[in-house]
């Protein structure tokens, strides 16, 4: 089976065992705590994810990007050394070393896009709380994609305005569906829903897991979680 992988520079100055750090537990209060709006998160899972792409193209798709971007990357990384056991599971030749990690918009919190847009045009939409375009106010300065501390936006050639992964705000959510890439993935490595409900699927999730964000000391709160690889023998 073909892999689509696109390579991009995501943990700058970060090694590629990043994931294996800042444990986080389960849900922060503020994500648990009763509100009037949603906190809409996504995890991955790491133990999960193969690398075959089709939450990428389902992305692509259903979002009608241009051919030459993605709102959805996956990077390859590895722990392996040539010529060492695999650090896993002690074998010379395995598959452990097949690690894939999703590159997205975080979706935080404490949006650094969202603070620097002159226009309006990165807002966080007021019903779901989403970190969103409005294409017709973007001038295209790219001060969004240069504040974005994880490399996730780009400029849509097809609006000429900055886009990110919104979690298919304007097309899936808005006809009561999960994202796309949720929809796409065979191997339940993509978990969505509202943080903020104590009883949802990704809630319990989350209070049982040990999950991690990126960058989270940045203070931009993400709300793309990560469940690292596990260690076989620990």
């Amino acid at each position: 089976m073909s892999k689509i992988l696109e390579r991009r520079r995501f943990l700058k100055g970060v090694g590629a065992c990043s994931l294996l750090v800042a444990p986080l537990g389960g849900p922060s209060a503020q994500e648990t705590g009763e509100g009037n709006q949603p906190h809409y998160v996504m995890v991955f899972d790491q133990n999960k994810c193969v690398g075959c792409g089709d939450c990428k193209l389902a992305c692509n798709k259903v979002n009608e990007l241009p051919e030459g971007v993605s709102r959805v990357l996956l990077e390859q990384q590895s722990g392996r050394i040539e010529g060492q056991p695999c650090p896993h599971c002690g074998k010379m030749d395995c598959d452990c070393e097949r690690r894939f990690v999703r590159v997205s918009c975080q979706q935080c919190k404490n949006a650094p896009c969202v603070a620097v847009c002159p226009t309006g045009a990165a807002h966080r939409d007021p019903r779901t709380g989403i970190v969103t375009m409005d294409t017709s106010k973007c001038a295209g300065c790219k001060y969004c994609i240069t504040a974005c501390p994880y490399n996730a936006r780009f400029i849509d050639t097809n609006t000429d305005a900055a886009s990110n992964c919104d979690f298919c705000l304007h097309t899936k959510l808005t006809r009561g569906e999960l994202p796309a890439c949720v929809q796409a993935c065979r191997y339940d490595a993509l978990v969505f829903g509202d943080a903020n409900d104590p009883n949802s699927y990704v809630s319990r999730l989350l209070a049982v897991k040990d999950s991690v964000r990126i960058k989270a000391y940045l203070g931009t709160e993400p709300s793309l979680r990560y469940i690292p690889i596990v260690k076989l023998g620990v």
